[in-house]
């Protein structure tokens, strides 16, 4: 996992190299100290030689300033090659999330993958800009430092060799402790960004229904939560520290023990045992240096694990079976499509579906809430594909057309309607980025946004805020109207799309629809029947099934399902 990860650095390898090579000689240079410093005592200040204990200083004065340029250098590499990981790390989840369809983005919550994008990443590329450095210094200094020492006495030098099992056992039982420790901790991380995503989106309701206490109560448990997660693995993870500590002073302490009796037996020099010691030091800080680079890299496993399930999501929807043909005329033919959302699922959403829409008709699709209407529509983009049967556009399956030809060509007008940051200009501009004035002023027209336009502040220049927060429904409704046609599609497809919008504006646009755009298929999901009784046919879902099909009149004459609805609605408008 960690050679992929590593393979998007990319472009930024160099810096990476650089802040390697900068480490390299920098330990070289700090390792250079003690024996510069070893070679003074003994011979300079044991000889009160004066001339030598100035050069012997100015060296180690030299080598200290070498060092601190380059430990400054490699900070900065190690700081561009870690950035530069995360960003390319991002750019390639964001790549794949907008690969995915409708089912691969089912398998995450929303919440789930911000985390993923964010935090786990930040985690990666902290650990390289942070860690690089020690985990470069640590196996040169390590390996130097334990060579001088056992050159200096060897006898010495076999006490921190016993030291060194003792610490690679408490690093291995920390290490195997914290890992679950860190998902669990990543998980609550999820819980809180996910309360969070849903307070700030549906803030209004909260406020509607003046449930404040009750979100602060919720966050307040999930923040509990994270930090629970988060001091069990931190509690486990600063065990590292003192472990280090006591083996650390209990080897110095055993070597100055030792080392006093060889210098009484005159078999070490006060000078050596120094240098000694500073390598000691620089060894065990050296050791302490690699477990903290393993808690690092501990935690950093545990978001890299998370941020390759994202990575390795298998897309379902592909390009496989595509040819290079295109849509020209926008027929639709359901033969004997059954749906369901996942393969192990019991029952079928869809069942049986077959119905068959001639170019430019404008077709109804009427039924009883849960009944499965969106996620009809949903297969003929190939949002969701089939589980069996075939869904056909201009006589050719779906999958056979390139996904971006297919969806250019289809015009979804979603029941959500979601408007971006930004202008309104801009906002239309979605459905085209190409077009001219003409052309939106135009759509805008038959969407009826015209009759709101100049009563916004800045006309097409007014801001919508996240979300389309600065106009109604029924204006957020038009104006993704708008911006369906302005695609020019084959298929317009209308999900709901005008249930916020009076009767009056609705007829407006039904007959600028069929008036400008005479040659676009059209298919109109709605609740009320004044949304489909003009329509060429009438499709009836009932449960995930087609109860019946055909014109106003023929429905009211004959299917039970549609009499009840144009009953109950005849009914509430003579209330």
């Amino acid at each position: 996992m960690l050679k992929r990860i590593f393979s998007y650095m990319k472009q930024y390898k160099k810096y990476a190299y650089l802040a390697l090579v900068c480490i390299g000689i920098e330990v070289v240079l700090e390792l250079m100290v003690p024996m510069l410093m070893a070679d003074l005592i003994d011979n300079g200040v044991a000889n009160a030689d004066i001339p030598y204990i100035y050069t012997k200083g100015i060296q180690m004065g030299g080598c200290a300033i070498l060092a601190l340029i380059l430990g400054i250098g490699s900070s900065k590499f190690s700081a561009l090659a870690g950035q530069g990981l995360g960003a390319n790390i991002r750019m390639a989840e964001y790549e794949k999330l907008q690969s995915y369809s409708f089912s691969n983005i089912d398998h995450f919550r929303v919440s789930s993958l911000v985390t993923r994008l964010t935090s786990d990443v930040t985690n990666i590329q902290n650990s390289v800009s942070t860690g690089m450095r020690p985990f470069g210094r640590s196996p040169v200094m390590l390996i130097v430092a334990t060579s001088v020492a056992f050159s200096i006495n060897s006898t010495l030098a076999l006490v921190f060799l016993v030291a060194l099992p003792v610490l690679a056992a408490m690093l291995i039982a920390i290490i195997v402790h914290i890992r679950p420790l860190y998902s669990k901790m990543q998980n609550a991380i999820d819980l809180v960004n996910r309360t969070v995503g849903e307070n700030l989106t549906a803030i209004r309701v909260v406020k509607a229904y003046v449930r404040g206490d009750y979100e602060i109560e919720k966050f307040e448990e999930v923040n509990e939560n994270l930090k629970n997660q988060s001091e069990s693995a931190f509690k486990s993870s600063v065990l590292n520290m003192p472990a280090m500590q006591l083996v650390m002073y209990s080897t110095i302490l055993g070597i100055l023990l030792l080392g006093g009796h060889l210098i009484k037996a005159g078999e070490l020099g006060i000078g050596q045992l120094t240098s000694f010691l500073s390598y000691v030091l620089l060894i065990l800080n050296s050791l302490m240096m690699m477990s903290n680079v393993f808690m690092m890299m501990t935690r950093s496993l545990v978001s890299g694990a998370r941020i390759m399930e994202v990575l390795d999501e298998k897309i379902d929807i592909t390009d496989e079976l595509a040819r290079d043909i295109s849509v020209e005329h926008g027929e639709i033919e359901f033969e004997h499509v059954w749906f369901k959302y996942k393969e192990e699922a019991e029952e079928y959403v869809l069942s049986d579906i077959s119905f068959h829409i001639k170019p430019g008709q404008t077709v109804g699709i009427i039924g009883q809430t849960g009944s499965a209407k969106t996620t009809l529509v949903q297969l003929i983009p190939r949002l969701y594909d089939v589980s069996r049967g075939v869904v056909k556009v201009d006589g050719a399956d779906v999958k056979e057309y390139p996904m971006r030809h297919l969806r250019d060509a289809i015009a979804m007008v979603l029941q959500k309607n979601t408007l971006f940051s930004g202008s309104l200009l801009s906002n239309l501009k979605w459905g085209n980025e190409d077009a001219a004035m003409e052309e939106i002023e135009e759509a805008c027209h038959i969407a009826c946004v015209d009759e709101f336009i100049d009563r916004l502040s800045d006309g097409y220049d007014t801001e919508m805020g996240q979300g389309g927060v600065n106009v109604s429904g029924g204006q957020k409704q038009r104006i993704c109207i708008a911006r369906a046609i302005l695609k020019k599609p084959k298929v317009l497809i209308l999900d709901d799309s005008t249930s916020a919008v009076d009767t009056a504006t609705e007829a407006k646009i039904r007959e600028g629809l069929a008036r400008k755009l005479p040659d676009m298929t059209k298919i109109v999901i709605a609740q009320r029947i004044s949304s489909v009784r003009h329509a060429d046919q009438i499709i009836i879902l009932d449960k995930g099934r087609v109860n019946g099909i055909g014109t106003h009149e023929s429905l009211l004459a004959s299917n039970k399902i549609y009499q009840e609805i144009y009953e109950s609605q005849k009914e509430g408008a003579d209330l």
